[in-house]
Parts: C-alpha cells; structure tokens; sequence
C-alpha cells in the first residue's frame, strides 16, 4: 500500500513540475551569443497556441524593436537579464506617418503590444522615447491574465494603456512615469509596491472603465513622486463615465494637488462624468495626502469597505502571485 502511495505521489509531483516548467526555452542576444539577436524573432519562434509556457530569455543590451505578442502566442514569458539594462526602445507617436503613409494614432503608437492571454514579463524595461510631439504609447495590454514584475515602463504621454474590458492585468515591484494620463484604460488592474513618477504638471490615471465593472485601477502600497519642480499632478481624471481608480495605502508626494481629481469638464461627448466616477483612498500618507480638501465626488474608504480590496475579490478566478 505505502509503495502505491509513494508512485501515485511521485506521479503528482512530475505532473507538477511539468505544468510549472516551460515547454520550450528561446534565447535572445542582442550580440548574437543566443537563438535570435531580435525579440520580435524570438516571439515568432514559438508556436501558436502552444501546450505550455514559452519562456523567452533576453540578454541584457537595446533592442530597438516595436514589437507584438500576438492573441495565438499565449503563456508567453519574456524574461530579461535585469531590468537597468534590457531595454526594448521604440520611437512611434500619435501623429507620426508611418510605412503606409498614414498617421499612426495613440492606439498603435506603443513600443509592446500584448494581445494574448497569460503573458509574464520581468526585469525588462519598455520605453517610448517620444516625449514632446504627442501620445505615445510604451505597454500596451488586452490579454487577460498578465503580469508584469520589476520592471521599468518609461514614456511621457499616455504611457501605460491597460485596455479589454475583459482584461485582467497584475503590475507589481516596477516603476512607471509619465506625463498626462499616463496610466490609462478600460482593465481590472492592480498595482503593487509600484513607484508612479510624474514628469510633468497633469494627470496620472484615466481609466475608462466599463459600467459594469466593480474594480477598475487599484493600488496597494505604491509611492507618487515627481520630477523636481513638479508640483501640481491630479490623481486621476475619468476618460469615460464611470471611471473607477482607488488608491490603499500610498504615499504621495507633494506634487499632488489637494482637491486630488479632476472631473475632466469640457467633454461634450461624456459630460459630468463625475457623477458616475468612483475615486477613492485608503489610508494615504505623506505630504500630497491630506484628503481634507479632496473632491467632494471621491471617496475615502472605511476599514469594512476596504476589505472588498483584494486579489482574490478583484481578479476572482485568477491569483496572480502564483505566477
């Protein structure tokens, strides 16, 4: 019986470790030391709709490369040396004629798209280098399932474009800057012991999330600093109606304005959008966050409302820290 016992769990665990192993391994060098010298290659590599985790390996070095990470590429780790040093750079901007002689727009602006479900990245910096001639996108995410750890996400306008209303997105130990909403979209988004820098006097967030979703943008123990001289960033304005963006226990510097948020006014197309926004804080501290003078829209929650903010309540089915 103890022998059976013993097979059968020998079993498990290979059964285990296999579904925790990835099924095929790639290499990128940017000096051409691995597989493919291009991260793009690389992705292409791999099959569509492959039986597991393709991991993707990338040296340290640039990589200037406007890249795409298909719907049928899915479980698809890219995983960099360290993120000071793996760099994947594009230049595109809303604006700007492309290839086609046609004008790029901010939503095919980005340096990295993520269209497939169950995409992990680490210790990779994404930038968009274009920061004086409009949107310009560095991440731009619709897969469900994604989750991004320390790493850099570098741009000016509209950095960050968390989008799908069916998209679940987990960012956790990176840090983000920006200008003028340069978190924005339509996600379930969480982020993680983040450090959110504003490069400019404007906004951080502008989510634009679907009516009926609970959760929107949501971050634990973040940090808002600022570029030297910055001294007046809104915490968020709504792209759309029904926006929805909490902040738990964040520090914020004293770039941000004491009103907090901003209701977007002058939008003929989604007037008073204030009145179906959600904005809300837990437990904030430092010089931006003294909420005695925010919007009187937005909300500071109470203990018992707070406890509704967790993975397991905002991601349901899926646990990204298992990742």
């Amino acid at each position: 019986m103890k022998r059976i016992l013993s097979i059968l769990m020998m079993a498990f665990v290979q059964i285990v470790l296999a579904q925790n192993t990835p099924y095929i391994t790639v290499n990128v060098a940017s000096d051409g030391s691995g597989q493919f010298t291009s991260i793009h290659k690389a992705i292409n590599s791999v099959r569509d709709f492959g039986p597991g985790e393709a991991l993707i390996k990338i040296k340290a070095g640039t990589y200037k490369e406007k890249i795409v990470i298909p719907s049928s590429k899915h479980k698809v780790t890219l995983q960099g040396e360290n993120a000071e040093n793996t760099m994947i750079v594009n230049d595109d901007y809303s604006g700007k004629i492309d290839a086609l002689n046609e004008k790029m727009t901010t939503f095919n602006s980005y340096t990295l798209l993520v269209m497939a479900d169950e995409v992990k990245i680490s210790n990779l910096t994404i930038q968009n280098i274009s920061c004086s001639k409009g949107q310009a996108v560095s991440l731009h995410v619709e897969g469900d399932k994604f989750v991004i750890k320390d790493s850099k996400i570098l741009g000016c306008q509209d950095t960050v474009y968390a989008t799908g209303t069916h998209s679940r997105q987990y960012y956790e130990n990176c840090f983000i800057e920006g200008t003028t909403d340069f978190i924005f979209g339509s996600a379930t988004v969480v982020f993680k012991n983040c450090t959110i820098k504003s490069l400019a006097n404007s906004y951080v967030t502008a989510a634009s999330t679907d009516q009926n979703k609970k959760y929107g943008f949501v971050f634990f123990d973040c940090k808002l600093i600022a570029k030297d001289g910055i001294t007046k960033v809104f915490l968020g304005r709504p792209w759309r109606s029904y926006a929805r963006t909490v902040f738990i226990n964040t520090e914020m510097g004293n770039h941000i304005l004491p009103e907090g948020w901003n209701p977007w006014k002058g939008d003929a197309m989604f007037p008073d959008k204030e009145k179906t926004t959600y904005y809300a804080e837990f437990g904030s501290r430092g010089e931006g966050a003294n909420t005695a003078k925010r919007v009187s829209w937005s909300h500071q929650l109470t203990k018992k409302k707070v406890k509704s903010y967790t993975i397991e309540k905002i991601f349901g089915d899926w646990n990204p820290i298992q990742y």
